[in-house]
């Protein structure tokens, strides 16, 4: 049981550690520069995924055939 509530505990103060870190990026002057950096790592794990779904599908459709 103290178990449990000791992971409580901690998620709680991890999550607001995180929370209090994300706020102060965005409200910072550098903020656009942040966001344009998270974009573009968004869009090349997007690129990414993209990439690996046409390997796996070529390499079932090969299996198929």
């Amino acid at each position: 049981m103290a178990n449990n509530s000791s992971k409580a505990v901690v998620s709680f103060i991890v999550g607001a550690a995180v929370g209090v870190a994300v706020g102060y990026l965005l409200n910072t002057d550098k903020r656009d520069e942040l966001v344009e950096k998270l974009r573009f790592q968004a869009d090349k794990l997007k690129d990414k995924f993209k990439k690996r779904k046409e390997h796996f599908e070529d390499a079932l459709e090969n299996e198929l055939a």
